[in-house]
C-alpha cells in the first residue's frame, strides 16, 4: 500500500468515528424538539431556542448526508484503485465538493435560525438572486473548470507544467483558481478557466513511467562510465520497493571538447511525486559525491 493511500485511509478512520458521534447528537436533538417532553412548553415560549434546534437538525442532517456521500465515493474509489496509486486530484475534488455543499447547508440553516422558510426566502428573492448569478457567473464558471480538473487526469497536484508564459509545479487546485510554484519560488496563481482555454504543456505526463536525469561532467579527470553505473545504480536500490532496479541504465547525450553530457533513467513503479523527489535527491547526491570525489583524485 503506498504512502497516500496509507494516509487517505486513517483520515478517513477519523472521519467515520465524528460520522457517528454526529449521528448521536443529531438523534439527541430530534427527540428533544419532536417529543412531547418537558421541553415542548419551552420551545413555544422561546422561539428562537426552537428556530436554534431546527436550525441545528437540519446542519447535521445535511452534514451528514454530505459526510456519507463522501465515505461512500471514496471507499468504492479505494477499492477501485487498490493494485495502482490514487489521484490526488480526485481527494481534492471531493473535498472541495464536499465544503461547497456544507455552505450551502450553513446558508440554508442561517434562514432557518432566523425563522423563515428556506423556499419562502428562495421564491421572494429570485430577481435578486438572478443579478447575483450574472454579477458571479465568472466565478462560476472558474468553480465549474476547477471541478473539471480535480476529476481529470490531464493536470496533477505536483505536475510541472507551462501555462501561456508562466512555468512551475502544480501545488494547489481551488475551486477558483491553480497555484503553481516556480523553480525560482514565486507563487503564481493562475484561474481555473485560463487552464481548461489555454494550451498547457504539461512536462510532468512525458516518459511518465521515467525518471530521467542529465548531468554534464567536465573532463577533469578519467572517467569510468561503468563504475558510475554501478555507483549510482547502488544509490537506486534503497528504492528498490518504488522503482525497477535491473532497468537502470546509463548513456551519453552529447560529447562536448572538455565535457560530456550523461543521461542517467530507470522505470518507476509508484507514481506518488514525494516518492519521486526523494529518488532524484538522492542519484542527484551520488553523482555529486561521485564528482567530488574524481575532482580530488
Amino acid at each position: 500500500m503506498n504512502q497516500l493511500k496509507s494516509i487517505i485511509k486513517n483520515q478517513e478512520n477519523k472521519r467515520r468515528r465524528n460520522f457517528f458521534f454526529k449521528l448521536i447528537l443529531l438523534l439527541i436533538l430530534i427527540v428533544g424538539h419532536e417529543s412531547n417532553t418537558w421541553l415542548l412548553p419551552v420551545f413555544e415560549r422561546y422561539t428562537i431556542l426552537a428556530n436554534v434546534i431546527r436550525a441545528l437538525i437540519f446542519l447535521i442532517s445535511g452534514n451528514l448526508i454530505i459526510s456519507l456521500a463522501r465515505i461512500i465515493t471514496l471507499q468504492f474509489y479505494l477499492k477501485r484503485t487498490e493494485e495502482s496509486r490514487v489521484q490526488p486530484n480526485f481527494i481534492v475534488g471531493i473535498d472541495r465538493l464536499a465544503t461547497l455543499f456544507n455552505m450551502i447547508i450553513v446558508l440554508v440553516a442561517l434562514i432557518l435560525l432566523f425563522g423563515v422558510e428556506p423556499l419562502k426566502f428562495l421564491t421572494s428573492i429570485t430577481i435578486v438572486a438572478a443579478a447575483i448569478a450574472l454579477l458571479t457567473k465568472d466565478y462560476i464558471t472558474n468553480i465549474v473548470n476547477g471541478l473539471i480538473i480535480m476529476f481529470s487526469d490531464q493536470l496533477e497536484i505536483g505536475d510541472k507544467i507551462l501555462i501561456g508564459k508562466n512555468v512551475g509545479f502544480i501545488r494547489d487546485i481551488t475551486l477558483i483558481n491553480m497555484v503553481l510554484k516556480s523553480e525560482t519560488g514565486e507563487i503564481i496563481i493562475v484561474p481555473n478557466t485560463l487552464a481548461l482555454t489555454s494550451e498547457v504543456v504539461n512536462y510532468s505526463k512525458n516518459n511518465s513511467h521515467q525518471i530521467i536525469l542529465d548531468s554534464e561532467i567536465p573532463f577533469y579527470s578519467v572517467i569510468q562510465l561503468n563504475e558510475l553505473e554501478m555507483e549510482l545504480t547502488e544509490s537506486l536500490k534503497a528504492f528498490s520497493d518504488y522503482v525497477y532496479v535491473d532497468g537502470a541504465q546509463l548513456n551519453i547525450l552529447e560529447r562536448k571538447p572538455e565535457s560530456i553530457i550523461i543521461r542517467y533513467q530507470f522505470p518507476i513503479k509508484s507514481g506518488e511525486k514525494v516518492i519521486e523527489k526523494n529518488v532524484t535527491k538522492t542519484i542527484n547526491q551520488a553523482l555529486i559525491n561521485w564528482s567530488n570525489e574524481h575532482r580530488k583524485a
